[in-house]
């Protein structure tokens, strides 16, 4: 899931610099580039995915046109923010797998 949303999100980033744009849209686009590039190997997966859900939502509802392409990159950035890297990735091999052990209080 990381490596399509990265890939998205590149894609998405690219195609207005193409057009040369005021500086303001192209630090925004820049920093959308930026995150899916830190998504695609896995590298601060949670920050990432955040970065790319606020930038996705602001993309989304303060341009014209369709938004929900921005909409369904800032859903699947918030979703890999709480998931996590997975076990191919930069992050998993840096820290580990976590695990979380629920004990039953009765016990």
């Amino acid at each position: 899931m990381r490596l399509v949303v990265g890939i998205g999100l590149i894609a998405q980033g690219l195609a207005p610099l193409r057009g040369g744009l005021p500086i303001g849209p192209a630090i925004l686009y820049g920093l959308v580039c930026a995150a899916g590039a830190l998504l695609l190997p896995g590298l601060w997966t949670p920050v990432a995915g955040i970065l790319a859900t606020v930038l996705e939502l602001w993309i989304g509802f303060s341009q014209h046109g369709d938004p929900w392409i921005s909409i369904l990159l800032g859903t699947l950035g918030a979703a890999l923010a709480l998931l996590g890297p997975g076990a191919w990735s930069i992050d998993a091999r840096l820290f580990g797998w976590k695990r979380l052990d629920i004990h039953d209080p009765k016990r």
